[in-house]
């Protein structure tokens, strides 16, 4: 039969990332691939006794709940939010199924086919698939070490006149730039300036490996609290299967994905929601997020000791202050997106970083995740991946 899908079902590509994940589960390949927490730091016993906490409540909590989410979660992360320095309150504040049904809901009550949307280059590629599913043009802003470029941003906003910006301003996917203060402050500016909207999505923010260093969402410079949309996770920092994010913003854009929410899935699933009111209540999840911290910091440097002993010859990459990802760049003779094979031969994986381009991939990028495998199976790994990509250079 020719099923006749939709013309916006053309725009829609699989996740190079999940593909990548179904290859790594064959065999024994340890995977670089994929932004997974480390399982064995997952705070198990607590999340069992938060779900009998949930069920000891009684009958009512497995009832449908309220679209906007858990009433007294989303008191919880109004008092999360006030400790970033971002203003909010339960009522602009939407429970959701991941941040990633955040960029989703976002897009769909803003885009309309044709729209621009300004985002980093690379950027998350994820994203950048959602933006394209509502017919927006996406358009790259040149970028450095400390964020966008504000002249570029400037000329493009001028020019396109965007939607809105897309950003990961701290410890960003795929690359672990973290933008100055100075560039979330001055973009904020030119969006007032210009009347544009900024998606600010934070997953990776908790996980800063130098407490000295002070760096504030944008949403927080929003003083006005009328341009930033900002969303987090709790997918990075608790675990991942519960699939919990959140959105906070100017009032009326929130109500407005509320409205978007409930054709969508009606809300996202109450007893996990309330699972996890009853542990960011009764764990400390500060303590654990600074186990979090300590352990994937030990274990970038172990990646980064790898990549070290090689020199830069080969390829140059910048040290990550946060998150959990390094990003490298290798010489103009490497193309990762085809090494990906041989490297998987060979029993390990990555993700090459022509997905996370706007229009212009750089073949010779790719992206290795740090916080997945154990100290033991990173060194394994990375003397698999190193011998792959020494063969290139010594043939």
């Amino acid at each position: 039969m020719n099923y006749l899908f939709a013309p916006q079902t053309k725009t829609y590509e699989s996740s190079a990332v999940r593909d990548i994940l179904k290859v790594t589960q064959q065999g024994n390949v340890i995977s670089f691939a994929g932004g997974l927490p480390a399982e064995e730091i997952f705070p198990i016993e607590e999340v069992k006794i938060a779900y009998e906490k949930v069920f000891a409540s009684g009958k009512s909590s497995l009832q449908y709940g309220l679209t906007e989410g858990f009433t007294p979660l989303r008191d919880a992360i109004q008092s999360k939010m006030e400790r970033k320095g971002i203003s909010s309150t339960p009522e602009n504040i939407l429970v959701t199924t991941g941040s990633q049904q955040v960029i989703d809901l976002f897009s769909r009550i803003m885009l309309t086919n044709g729209d621009v949307v300004l985002t980093e280059d690379p950027t998350y590629l994820s994203a950048l698939q959602v933006f394209r599913s509502y017919g927006a043009n996406v358009v790259a802003v040149n970028s450095d070490e400390h964020g966008m470029e504000l002249e570029d941003l400037k000329e493009k906003m001028e020019r396109f006149h965007p939607k809105f910006i897309y950003i990961i301003p701290t410890f960003s996917n795929p690359d672990g730039k973290v933008w100055s203060n100075e560039r979330r402050q001055k973009l904020l500016n030119l969006c007032y300036e210009y009347n544009v909207l900024i998606l600010e999505d934070d997953p990776y923010g908790d996980i800063q490996f130098h407490s000295e260093e002070q760096y504030q969402p944008v949403a927080a410079y929003d003083i006005h609290q009328s341009h930033v949309v900002y969303t987090s996770t709790f997918s990075k920092s608790v675990v991942p299967a519960l699939r919990t994010g959140w959105v906070t913003g100017p009032v009326k854009i929130i109500q407005m994905m509320v409205k978007a929410k409930q054709m969508n899935d009606l809300q996202s699933s109450s007893i996990d929601q309330q699972a996890l009111y009853y542990l960011l209540r009764d764990f400390n999840l500060d303590g654990h997020i600074e186990t979090i911290r300590k352990e994937y910091y030990f274990r970038m440097t172990i990646m980064k000791d790898y990549l070290d002993k090689v020199g830069s010859d080969l390829f140059t990459y910048k040290e990550p202050k946060g998150g959990m990802f390094m990003w490298v760049e290798g010489n103009e003779n490497l193309n990762t997106t085809t090494l990906l094979s041989e490297a998987v031969k060979n029993g390990v994986a990555f993700v090459p970083g022509a997905p996370f381009y706007v229009d212009q991939p750089k073949y010779n990028t790719f992206r290795l995740n740090f916080s997945h495998s154990t100290p033991e199976k990173l060194k394994i790994g990375m003397d698999r991946l190193i011998g792959v990509l020494l063969k290139p250079a010594s043939v």
